[in-house]
């Protein structure tokens, strides 16, 4: 009978990376059936993932995923875990192994979150190695783990860099990374010693596993071992392509969609800003100018910014409301062209026919579902590892039009009307050459994954080299 093994993973209590964390475990288990997976859920007081990891804990995935939340007071600054949730998850572990149960499953290795790298000291006490699930690109990790060793080698100091035109050489980009695209956690005096022990926990780990595949970061890809002497997996692309973690089966959700198949192939602009995407009121007519000015076809995902100060999440805005933020007429001067929604259930959006680009807060997830359904991205990065993104799509991968690769939300920046429709026309009118290289990367996306592709093969070298160590 093969020998039982049990992977611990621990991912962060946010939607964008619960989602794919959960969507990999489902990918292991239905790969190889000696792998068992524990997921220990941080369920945090202000993490806006409450209902989604409710859901999961009572979701029977597989008799081989256990699912076990650990409720906290506590929250993290986003970017390591605090001492009290690192103890609570140790003693979860520590129940595990100690289980009496002969027929047990066997702690073969960690898998964490790219915000939990801190956890590969605890590893290290059960024996036991560490990997990162990074749910941003190869190229991104390329850039952190080159800037820790910029500091630790060098001496160089980003935050020192901040405000100016420097470009640095990273190994994981074709070209010089200008400091204006780095992450603010990067460039800010405030975030200094949090980035560096971020960066630290990462270069220590004995591996990754990325959400990404070959044919689209392939010099990122082919350029890590080199520079880092670390295991990289790419296994991507990691999709929830149904959205079963979120409520797409409403009346709004229906309308949305409905409405959608009113519309001619390829003649509407999505805009959409991920879970966390807001803008002030001045910004948001700026957007309603552009729009109403470009006449394009739009649908457009427009949240309420939560409370000053406040931890809550963003919310729809009423009908009231939004008559009071946008435009004097705006909705009924747009209103046999484009519809100003609250959620949207982003993924079957960008699969119907009817989406002909996306304006994008370049979010990686978003990315990705805009790769595979072979939509072009106009990008608006505003905060964590976007703009890195946003520069990364327009000038390595020549794959999206920019509105901007720079901006970030709350740096008294505004994108004029302008600028947007520029944008937006660049978006439907312009570079056969994108959607052309768009084409080719989606269809390798649709595949790599299958018996045959470089997912595939990294993902079953990754199971090999658990089941050999663990075996030895």
């Amino acid at each position: 009978m093969a020998k039982k093994i049990r992977l611990v993973f621990i991912p962060s209590p946010g939607t964008g990376h619960l989602v794919s964390t959960v969507e990999f475990a489902k990918l292991l288990i239905n790969r190889d059936h000696r792998l068992h997976i524990t997921m220990l859920l941080l369920k945090t007081p202000h993490d806006d993932s409450h209902a989604l990891t409710t859901s999961l804990a009572s979701s029977p995935f597989s008799d081989r995923i256990h699912i076990i939340s650990i409720i906290t007071s506590d929250s993290s600054n986003s970017v390591t875990l605090t001492k009290n949730q690192t103890l609570l998850i140790k003693q979860a572990v520590t129940n595990l192994v100690r289980s009496s149960d002969p027929d047990s499953p066997k702690l073969a290795a960690f898998v964490v979150d790219m915000f939990c790298a801190t956890m590969n000291d605890v590893a290290r006490e059960f024996g036991v190695p560490t990997f990162v699930f990074f749910t941003s690109g190869v190229a991104f990790l390329g850039l952190v783990l080159h800037l820790y060793k910029l500091r630790e080698r060098d001496n160089i100091d980003a935050t020192e860099l901040k405000g100016t035109d420097t470009e640095l050489a990273m190994p994981s980009f074709v070209n010089p990374v200008p400091v204006k695209v780095f992450p603010s956690a990067a460039l800010d005096k405030e975030w200094d010693s949090i980035f560096l022990s971020y960066a630290k926990g990462l270069s220590e780990v004995d591996g990754f596993i990325v959400n990404s595949f070959e044919e689209l970061e392939s010099h990122a890809i082919h350029s890590f071992s080199d520079s880092y002497g670390i295991p990289l997996y790419p296994v991507g692309p990691i999709l929830n392509l149904k959205d079963d973690h979120n409520n797409s089966d409403n009346d709004e959700s229906k309308e949305i969609m409905k409405w959608l198949d009113d519309q001619p192939p390829s003649s509407v602009i999505f805009l959409c800003f991920g879970s966390k995407g807001t803008f002030d009121e001045v910004q948001v007519r700026e957007i309603a100018r552009a729009v109403e000015a470009s006449g394009t076809r739009f649908l457009w995902s427009l949240r309420k910014p939560p409370p000053i100060s406040s931890m809550s999440k963003p919310s729809n805005y009423t009908l009231q409301d939004l008559v009071k933020v946008l435009p004097d007429g705006f909705l009924d001067r747009t209103a046999g062209i484009g519809r100003v929604i609250g959620w949207a259930p982003q993924a079957q959006v960008l699969a119907h026919r009817a989406i002909g680009g996306f304006v994008s807060h370049c979010g990686w997830n978003s990315i990705l579902e805009s790769v595979y359904f072979r939509v072009p991205i106009a990008t608006w990065p505003l905060r964590a590892e976007q703009q890195t993104n946003a520069f990364q799509l327009v000038q390595e991968l020549n794959m999206a039009v920019e509105i901007a690769l720079d901006y970030r939300v709350g740096r008294n920046t505004l994108l004029s009307a302008e600028k947007i429709e520029r944008g937006l026309r660049d978006l439907l009118e312009k570079n056969e050459e994108i959607k052309k290289k768009l084409k080719g990367v989606s269809e390798k996306s649709k595949k790599t994954l299958l018996e045959g592709g470089s997912s595939y093969s990294y993902l079953g070298h990754f199971i090999d080299y658990i089941v050999n160590q663990e075996q030895n």
